[in-house]
């Protein structure tokens, strides 16, 4: 928001163009940089729920064959996930 009222500043004071330029590259700059961190934060996302998808496919697969074993283990891990990422 400051950059937006630099830039809308700069405009009505009616400063050099270079002035102006740096004002629009560093506007590019901060979009970028959020636009970095939203796609990580998406990547974090997706990878979370594939692993509580991978450990229920596990844990049924595991029910359904009727063998105990360490996927529920692994369901209550991946549960979990959330509060680590």
């Amino acid at each position: 928001m400051v950059l937006v009222g630099i830039v809308i500043g700069a405009h009505f004071a009616k400063l050099e163009v270079t002035w102006l330029l740096l004002a629009g590259e560093s506007m590019t700059a901060v979009t970028l940089l959020l636009l970095a961190l939203l796609k990580n934060s998406e990547r974090r996302a997706e990878h979370a729920i594939q692993l509580k998808l991978d450990a229920i496919a596990a844990a049924l697969l595991e029910t359904q064959e009727g063998k105990p074993g360490t996927a529920v283990k692994s369901l209550r891990e991946a549960i979990k996930i959330e509060d680590d990422t």
